[in-house]
């Protein structure tokens, strides 16, 4: 009998500690160069506030309360757990994988764990992860997919593009059911562009060192900017390819959701699409940049709202530095 991963459960948690524009234009507006800086992202990203964690908190902390609520609401416990696959950029630690500690911290005392370091690409390439191996090996039956992002943590607090970032988490449990389920997926890249947003010393291109340190390598820098046709072509490129690798048309597509960076991107590529904007979901101007968590976040919301109804033919796309893009499809 074929096995399709199925997500029954997704779960998301924002931290208490919200971070407003108007705090951002208190910090910034005074500032040569930048007095007009937050009123320009705003208009250009629709993003108007995002939460921060408390000092005391790391990213495994916000995957832990993700994971909880998502379990909640599949019926599983931690114990349940075969697998937990966590996407991010903004680790624990650099080693051991921050999975291990997420493992640790929920009481999952069964599952095995590995980190995907995809950036915001992580969640779908996650899911495809899930869904080849509850296809292939019935001993994996329950299988916790996360996604979380405190990259505000590694930022330098006097860089304006602070203005991005919000902390976050979102998960989902994943089983395998006789149906689709997942559809297929696509990913591509283009490791040209590895040097234009990261962190740049602290790896073994550059061990950290005082100097690097006095000088903010370790810190997540943009060093040039994304041309915009990397999301507005490779968004709808990738949709195009999930549609031909499952069958279906795009107009087919009930739902679909993208990596939250830039209201106008999405707007821009539903129209490309021919898609109208009451098939897709926006939540950045309430959250933020919530990266490898984005998705999953939006899709707990979208839930919850009753956006999504069982069968519904769902799309995920997620776009992250380096760069990586990633789609899956699935039936609800």
């Amino acid at each position: 009998m074929s096995r399709y991963a199925t997500i029954i459960g997704t779960g998301r948690y924002l931290p208490p500690l919200e971070v407003t524009n108007e705090d951002l234009r208190q910090r910034f507006g005074k500032v040569p160069g930048l007095e007009e800086f937050v009123d320009k992202m705003e208009a250009s990203t629709a993003i108007r506030t995002r939460w921060k964690a408390p000092d005391d908190w790391t990213t495994s902390d916000l995957a832990v309360e993700s994971a909880r609520r998502a379990l909640g609401k599949a019926g599983r416990r931690p114990e349940d757990v075969d697998l937990i696959i966590l996407g991010t950029d903004s680790p624990d630690y650099i080693t051991p994988a921050t999975s291990v500690v997420v493992q640790h911290k929920l009481g999952a005392k069964r599952a095995g764990t590995f980190d995907i370091g995809c950036a915001c690409a992580s969640f779908p390439t996650g899911l495809a992860t899930a869904a080849g191996l509850l296809a292939t090996d019935p001993s994996f039956r329950t299988v916790l997919v996360i996604g979380v992002y405190l990259m505000q943590r590694l930022a330098d607090p006097n860089d304006p593009t602070i203005f991005f970032y919000g902390d976050g988490a979102g998960a989902a449990v994943v089983e395998a059911r006789s149906t689709p389920g997942f559809i297929t997926a696509a990913m591509q890249a283009d490791g040209a562009y590895h040097h234009h947003w990261g962190i740049y010393s602290g790896g073994t291109f550059e061990p950290a060192s005082e100097e690097s340190v006095k000088a903010g390598r370790t810190k997540v820098r943009l060093l040039e900017r994304y041309p915009p046709e990397v999301n507005h072509e490779g968004w709808p490129r990738l949709v195009r390819r999930l549609a031909d690798q499952g069958g279906f048309a795009v107009n087919d597509i009930d739902f679909v959701i993208f990596t939250q960076v830039r209201r106008p991107s999405i707007e821009l590529v539903m129209a490309d699409l021919g898609l109208p904007m009451d098939r897709t979901f926006t939540n950045m101007d309430r959250c933020g940049y919530t990266g490898s968590a984005c998705i999953p976040i939006a899709l707990d919301e979208a839930i919850e709202q009753s956006r999504i109804e069982r069968d519904d033919l769902v799309v995920f796309i997620g776009s992250g530095v380096g760069y990586n893009q990633a789609g899956v499809a699935l039936r609800w």
